[in-house]
């Protein structure tokens, strides 16, 4: 079956690559994905109170209307995050705006927000079963009230999600990453700490802040003291780049987010900050360039109690998941780590 998913994997890049994900998505739906052996008991961790089977999550963008969470958690991720939705059904931005770049392992997308919509969203995450499934907040493009719209996702998610996650992070929003200053950030983290006051105490779950890795010198002090005096339980470090490293593919110049292998660098650096900044009273995601055992390690041990993947998978294929478990439980036991959160920042 494995041979059989790296077949499907390889003829799926004979096809543009937003088709191709769209193939793949009806595939899983129709019950062609994997079923993932087993976890090895080391890999069992917390994030920010939730109890997951292992460290290793899907980042959103891969499942952006909640229709594929149920296959993805039986093909080994320990929680999947779906998103990211607005209130409103948005189309994005024109295609082609999704880009494979080969030969640098790398992707590089202006998808902006495309997705069916807040009601369709929760309608699906509803009959969600067992597992950690987390959704990803934005605000539409031309909302008069972009903090508004992060408010109304919050309250129709209520009690549907183990998480949600505020995307104010993206590039292929206009305007989008100015809510990370320290003005906006107060405004939106306040309104959405009133909304929460408002709503069943039932209903509450870990929020977490999806960050830009290009931040300038002291965002991420002002933002990690922002973070934690409005109780936020972590933040999901980090979200693509528009920097642009040296790259080789004829996409190399295409606008947009740029994510993958050349990411690594510096969203490992960037968690770094973070981790130093927030001192252990953040949870910390690692997200960006992870493709193997040893990268989810090396963020674990910069202070992330998990991280997520998205790019490597469209290189690699639903296999990976597994692959990477088996090589990180490794790693731990090799080093003498009795559990994940053992490693959690030992760098």
């Amino acid at each position: 079956m494995s041979r059989l998913h790296g077949l499907a994997t390889r003829a799926l890049h004979g096809l543009d690559p937003e088709d191709a994900h769209r193939a793949a998505l009806l595939g899983l739906k129709a019950g062609l994905g994997p079923r993932a052996p087993a976890d090895d008991p080391i890999l069992a961790t917390d994030l920010a109170g939730l109890a997951l089977p292992n460290p290793v999550g899907l980042a959103p963008g891969f499942d952006k209307d909640a229709e594929v969470f149920a296959p993805m958690l039986r093909a080994g991720f320990g929680f999947v995050e779906c998103g990211t939705v607005t209130p409103l059904p948005q189309a994005g931005n024109p295609r082609p705006r999704l880009f494979r770049l080969t030969e640098d392992r790398a992707v590089i997308n202006r998808m902006g927000f495309n997705n069916r919509g807040l009601e369709a969203f929760a309608g699906l995450l509803a009959r969600r079963g067992p597992g950690v499934v987390g959704a990803n907040l934005g605000a539409n493009k031309d909302a008069a009230d972009r903090i508004g719209d992060y408010v109304a996702g919050l309250r129709r998610l209520w009690g549907l999600a183990s998480y949600v996650t505020i995307n104010i992070s993206s590039p292929n929003t206009p305007g989008l990453r100015a809510l990370q200053t320290k003005a906006a950030l107060e405004e939106l983290l306040g309104r959405l700490a009133d909304a929460q006051r408002s709503l069943p105490a039932q209903g509450r779950v870990p929020m977490f802040l999806k960050v830009a890795p290009d931040l300038e010198a002291g965002e991420v002090e002002t933002i990690t003291e922002t973070v934690v005096a409005h109780g936020v339980a972590g933040i999901m470090v980090s979200n693509t780049t528009v920097s642009r490293p040296s790259l080789t593919s004829r996409f190399r110049d295409q606008a947009g987010g740029l994510s993958g292998a050349p990411l690594t660098a510096l969203s490992t650096r960037v968690l770094c900050e973070f981790a130093a900044a927030s001192k252990g009273r953040l949870a910390l995601v690692g997200v960006g360039g992870i493709a193997s055992g040893g990268d989810a390690y090396a963020r674990i041990r910069a202070g992330a109690s998990a991280v997520q993947l998205y790019s490597a998978l469209v290189f690699e294929g639903p296999g990976l998941v597994t692959r990477i478990k088996r090589d990180l439980a490794a790693r731990l036991k090799a080093d003498g780590f009795a559990s994940v959160g053992a490693a959690v920042g030992a760098r």
